[in-house]
């Protein structure tokens, strides 16, 4: 038999054994795959963003998003044929604000059946330490807080020197690094927190170049990327973050091209956006984030008009933004577009205020 006879001869005995016998013959049926199951539940007490949840070690799904309780047909992306064993955990607890979040029913064996009964708690963690950025003595005050009374009481090697007349300061949403704002030197000393005394040990590197006299320092909910506002160059300088040691790397194309005298910065709590109160040139600068390199590029229709000399801005929910006009002595609210990111006065903005309105915060 030579190898043409040899092909034609499996091929009629495959077709002989998938026949269905039915009438002389015919095709047989296409074999269906094995069903596959998943693994779902509820989750409850999400506040923060960046949750990430896993089976058997592997992150199959994508982040759930900031504050979305409820039901999930599917927590963890995976889809499991009978039979096989599942162990859920989470990968990553959500930031700003920190939490905590466990898994029960998170581990078992698929029985024929989707799984329904998988629970994700999550709790909002108490803060611990308090920093205050001393600009008249060049250093940072460090406190431990007492989570029955809220007194604060000093912590060893308080205070730690940052550079020359230190004026903002923030912690990242991680909890692991802080970022101060040196007007005087132009740059932004970073530090590593001991998450268990609260300490303030200088990152290698540090302080990193700003522009002139730095105003404001911001950190995007991912803990990924650092935004500082320069007072005297009229941009802001992008850094992305060393999730390790903290280190800062200048975002190719930083400085962006911001007002005049960008007093302050604001991350809106999707990641999404980021917005600048220009105090000289009476308006808000609002830019897209590049979710991979950290760059900034102009929303359409930016700079949006503000009062006189807005000096503060927060975004808190990603709805509203709130901007403090010290010399019109008012606050202008916008609607975020969701979209675009893009501003729009609500009814009956600017709303009265008293003299000077030099900050805003939001309490919920």
């Amino acid at each position: 038999m030579n190898k043409a006879q040899g092909l034609l001869a499996a091929l009629v005995a495959v077709l002989t054994l998938t026949g269905s016998g039915c009438g002389g013959g015919g095709y047989g049926a296409i074999l269906s795959p094995p069903p596959s199951y998943t693994l779902g539940g509820t989750v409850s007490g999400l506040a923060g963003s960046g949750l990430v949840l896993q089976n058997n070690g592997v992150a199959n799904g994508s982040t759930i998003g900031r504050a979305a309780n409820g039901t999930y047909p599917n927590l963890t992306g995976d889809s499991l044929a009978n039979g096989t064993a599942y162990n859920v955990t989470v990968k990553t607890q959500p930031t700003n604000p920190s939490q905590t979040c466990v898994v029960t029913n998170g581990m078992g064996t698929i029985g024929s059946a989707n799984i329904t009964n998988i629970a994700v708690t999550c709790t909002t963690n108490a803060d611990r330490f308090v920093y205050v950025a001393n600009g008249g003595s060049n250093n940072i005050s460090a406190y431990a807080i007492n989570a029955a009374s809220g007194a604060l009481t000093a912590i060893s090697g308080s205070p730690f020197p940052a550079g020359n007349v230190p004026y903002s300061m923030i912690v990242d949403p991680s909890g692991k690094f802080a970022y101060v704002a040196n007007q005087g030197n132009g740059n932004v000393s970073a530090f590593a927190i001991d998450g268990t005394i609260g300490t303030l040990t200088t990152v290698s590197g540090s302080p990193f170049a700003t522009g002139p006299v730095p105003f404001s320092v911001a950190v995007d909910p991912s803990s990924k990327f650092v935004y500082v506002t320069n007072g005297n160059s009229g941009n802001v300088s992008a850094y992305t973050t060393n999730p390790s040691s903290g280190a800062l790397t200048a975002v190719s194309g930083s400085p962006f091209a911001a007002g005049n005298a960008p007093y302050s910065v604001s991350v809106d709590p999707t990641g999404k956006f980021v917005y600048v109160a220009n105090g000289g040139s009476n308006d808000v600068s609002a830019y897209t984030v590049n979710a991979s390199s950290g760059a900034l590029t102009a929303v359409n229709g930016s700079p949006f008009p503000a009062g006189s000399a807005p000096w503060s801005l927060t975004d808190p929910s990603g709805k509203f933004a709130y901007m403090a006009n010290a010399s019109s002595s008012n606050i202008s609210v916008y609607a975020i577009d969701a979209s675009s990111g893009a501003l729009t006065a609500v009814s009956g903005s600017p709303f009265a205020a008293g003299g000077l309105p030099y900050a805003v915060a939001v309490g919920h």
